[in-house]
Parts: structure tokens; C-alpha cells; sequence
């Protein structure tokens, strides 16, 4: 037995150094993503040590005074911090029951047209609008909205016999910026579904066709569980980004009427930090908001692998 384990040939063990000589040109394309991350994304980290500083520019970093946890503690304690969050949570939520399910439903709605040449053509008309700048869809949003002439202001005066004031009403931000941006990013949104859609056989619908099965049942069975691991980890992903809103879209449709309800933590940086010139304090709002991401993409990897998912780590 001795004998016959020795006569078993060992693996010999390659050295990294043998490893990166055997696969250099692989290495070679991981070199230019390598490169973007560790300059744009990993370099600049170091700057959230001011948020412990009481940072002043004209001093520099190494200069101004540490001050431990008091801009957190200052932002914690701060009148406008639960409207902050009140505010960008509810978008959060809005979001995730409105906008996220919502390139799911289109990529399934598309995944059913069987012509092709009308498929691709709607597929491109529903991309369109992901490449237009936020600013034009504001300038859209306001000429439509507007009481002034705008069209559909003009329908509802034919139709109910007034206007609605859209653009400076508290109850109607909420509603204009989900919808915005579900007009805007829905056809991109459907891209990653769409390729895992791909990835179906065809062979297990004409299985469950000859068994009788419909196009619901077809979908309930076969077309759903095929991308759900897709949708899992896409929301791990966007819980990461539960407090990111994005200041350009908020700040474009904000106005003084509506202020109460628009104002979130985005705004509220870059008004701060870069009109006011409170870095420390802002990069301590900006660090809060990041960790409350990293909580609950950890909080919801979690539950996805208790509820017997892959997970995304």
C-alpha cells in the first residue's frame, strides 16, 4: 500500500513568481483597471482622515489640529440630521419599491417579444435616454410641469379645471424625482438582466411547453428563478448606495417651497463642504453615510445566504 502511494506522481507547487511568468500577458490586462482603482478610488481615501481634523487649507493636513470624533458628534447632535435622514431615506425606500423592480418587469416584458428586428428597436429607444444629461431632463421636467404653459398643466386645466403646482409642491417632489429617474435609467437598467435572460435554454420552454405549461407558468418557473440570483446580488449591491442620492438631480429640481422634503445627505454635503467650506465636517457626513452603506450591504449579504442564496461574498 506504502509502495503504491509513493508510485503516485506528485504535483510539483508553482512559485508566484513562476505563476506570473507563466500567465504575464493575463496580468498584463489586469494592469490598467488595477491601475484606475488604486489612483482614483484607493489613493484618495487617505483624505477622510480630515473628517478627525479641524482641517483648515491653510495650515494643510499635517497641521491642523486632530479632534478625534467631534464632527460626528456635531453631526449627530445637529437639529438638521434626523430631517436629513428622514428625507433621503424615504427617496431610499421609493426607490427601492418603485425604480428597482422596475428594469426587472422591462427586461421580462422584452425577453417575451419573439420579433426580433422590433425587440432590438425598442431596446435601443429605451437606452436613449440613459445617455441625456441630467440637466436636460430637468429643463424637460420644467417645461412640461410648469404652470405656465406647460402641457401638462394645460391638459389638467381642460380636464379638471386647475392647475397643480408640481414644482413646488412638498408632495409631488418625491413622486417627480422616482419617476425621473425611472425614465431615465429603466432601458439601461434592464442590460444585465437581459444577458442573464440570455443564458436560459431554450430547450426548458419547449419542455414545460409540451408539459402544458403557459407563458406565466413558463415565467413563474423557468424565467424568474433563472435571473434570481441576478436580482439578489444587484440588491446587495444598490443597499450599499441606500443613503446615496446623488446632489446633481436634487439640487436641479430644489427650490425654496420644496426644501423640507428634497434636502438630503448629498445636498447637504456639498452645500456644507463646498459653498461653506466646512471640509472636515462634510467628509464626516460623507464617511457616516458610507458606513451606514457597509453595515447594510454586510446586514444584507447575510440574510440572502440565510435565506439559502449564494450571496455576494
Amino acid at each position: 500500500m506504502e509502495k503504491a502511494i509513493d508510485t503516485v506522481p506528485q504535483l510539483r507547487k508553482i512559485s508566484f513568481a513562476d505563476r506570473l511568468k507563466r500567465d504575464k500577458w493575463l496580468y498584463a490586462l489586469l494592469l490598467p483597471g488595477l491601475i484606475y482603482f488604486i489612483v482614483f478610488k484607493y489613493l484618495p481615501m487617505w483624505g477622510v482622515l480630515i473628517a478627525f481634523k479641524n482641517y483648515q487649507p491653510f495650515l494643510g493636513f499635517f497641521k491642523s489640529e486632530w479632534v478625534g470624533l467631534d464632527n460626528f458628534k456635531t453631526f449627530l447632535q445637529n437639529p438638521d440630521f434626523f430631517r436629513l435622514l428622514r428625507n433621503t431615506t424615504i427617496l431610499a425606500v421609493y426607490d427601492l419599491v418603485f425604480y428597482f423592480p422596475a428594469p426587472i418587469v422591462l427586461a421580462l416584458l422584452l425577453n417575451e417579444i419573439r420579433i426580433s428586428a422590433y425587440k432590438r428597436v425598442v431596446q435601443t429607444l429605451i437606452y436613449v435616454p440613459h445617455f441625456i444629461s441630467m440637466v436636460i431632463v430637468a429643463s424637460i421636467t420644467y417645461m412640461l410641469l410648469t404652470t405656465e404653459n406647460g402641457l401638462v398643466n394645460v391638459l389638467l386645466n381642460k380636464w379638471i379645471g386647475h392647475n397643480i403646482d408640481f414644482l413646488s409642491s412638498e408632495a409631488w417632489f418625491r413622486p417627480m424625482i422616482i419617476l425621473q429617474s425611472m425614465w431615465k435609467e429603466i432601458g439601461w437598467g434592464t442590460i444585465i438582466f437581459l444577458a442573464a435572460l440570455a443564458g436560459v435554454e431554450h430547450e426548458q420552454y419547449e419542455a414545460a411547453t409540451v408539459d402544458g405549461a403557459g407563458r406565466l407558468r413558463q415565467l413563474w418557473h423557468i424565467t424568474l428563478p433563472a435571473i434570481r440570483s441576478t436580482i439578489i446580488v444587484l440588491l446587495i449591491l444598490r443597499m450599499g448606495n441606500f443613503l446615496d442620492r446623488g446632489f446633481e438631480q436634487i439640487l436641479l429640481m430644489m427650490n425654496a417651497l420644496n426644501r423640507s422634503v428634497a434636502d438630503v445627505f448629498d445636498t447637504y454635503v456639498y452645500t456644507i463642504g463646498i459653498t461653506q467650506g466646512a471640509f472636515s465636517y462634510s467628509t464626516a457626513v460623507g464617511l457616516f453615510k458610507s458606513l451606514v452603506g457597509i453595515v447594510l450591504i454586510f446586514t444584507s449579504n447575510y440574510l440572502a445566504k440565510r435565506a439559502g442564496h449564494s450571496g455576494l461574498f
